[in-house]
C-alpha cells in the first residue's frame, strides 16, 4: 500500500487495555494480552504504509508502582512474546529495538532483550519497531547529562545531547497516538516530540484498527508543519 502522509516515524502510547478489559466482561490482567496481539497487527500495517519506525510506549518507569501481581504479568507477558512473537517480525525483515532503564528488568528479560536486539542488528531495512520498557523522559534525560558529565564534557549543545539519550540513532516522532481517552503524554520522549503532531483516541488500544490508524495518516497529512518558521 502506498503512503501519501509523509510521516515516516509514528510513537504510540498504547493505553486502554484494562478498562477495554472490564467492558468486556474480563480480568483487567486479560485487557494486557489483547493489547500486546495488538502490536503486530498496528506495526505491520504501518510498516506497509510506508513508516520506518515505529516507538511503542510498552511499560513506564511509574508503571512500577502498580501491584505486584500487575507487575509480574507484564514482565513474564513481555518475556513470552518476545521469545516466541518477535520472532515472527524478524522473519519479515523488522528490526527490533528497546529503550528504557533496561537495569531494573530480571535478569532473564535482559537476557532476550538483547538477544533479539543483536539477532535482528544485522537485517538490511529501514523498518524498526522500538519498545519502550522501563521507560520515562525524565529519566532518560537526566542519565543523558550524567552520562556526559562523567564522559568529561565542559559544554553541550542539542546534538550532544540528543546522541547521549536512550535514542540515539532513531527519528523524531512525526505523529504520537495516544489510545484510550487520556490527553497528555506522560513522561514519554519529551525531548523528542517536541515537533511531534499529537493525535488522541478515545479508542481503546486493544480495540485500536488499521482504519483508524488510516485515518490518523490522512489528517497527518493536511497539517501544515512549519516548525516555528
Amino acid at each position: 500500500m502506498n503512503d501519501t502522509s509523509g510521516a515516516r516515524c509514528i510513537s504510540i502510547i498504547m493505553d486502554g487495555n484494562r478498562r477495554w478489559a472490564k467492558e468486556q466482561g474480563k480480568q483487567s490482567l486479560e485487557g494486557h494480552a489483547a493489547g500486546l496481539k495488538k502490536v503486530k497487527e498496528i506495526v505491520r500495517h504501518a510498516f506497509s504504509r510506508g513508516i520506518d519506525t515505529a516507538i511503542l510506549y510498552a511499560f513506564s518507569t511509574e508503571n512500577w508502582n502498580r501491584t505486584a501481581e500487575e507487575v509480574g504479568y507484564l514482565m513474564n507477558l513481555f518475556q513470552s512474546a518476545i521469545e516466541k512473537e518477535f520472532e515472527e517480525l524478524i522473519q519479515e525483515h523488522i528490526k527490533i529495538r528497546f529503550i528504557g532503564n533496561l537495569a531494573r528488568l530480571s535478569e532473564a528479560l535482559r537476557v532476550v532483550t538483547k538477544e533479539i536486539e543483536e539477532k535482528s542488528a544485522a537485517i538490511d531495512t529501514k523498518k524498526t519497531l522500538v519498545i519502550a520498557l522501563s521507560y520515562g523522559g525524565r529519566p532518560e534525560i537526566v542519565s543523558a547529562v550524567n552520562h556526559l558529565l562523567e564522559s568529561g564534557v565542559q559544554r553541550v549543545d542539542e546534538a550532544a545531547l540528543s546522541e547521549a539519550l536512550w535514542t540515539a540513532g532513531l527519528p523524531d516522532p512525526d505523529i504520537v497516538i495516544r489510545t484510550g481517552g487520556e490527553k497528555r503524554l506522560s513522561n514519554f520522549l519529551p525531548w523528542q516530540t517536541v515537533y511531534s503532531e499529537l493525535f488522541f483516541t478515545d479508542t481503546y488500544w486493544p480495540a485500536f484498527t488499521t482504519g483508524e490508524l488510516d485515518a490518523i495518516l490522512a489528517e497527518f497529512a493536511e497539517r501544515e508543519r512549519r516548525h516555528g518558521k
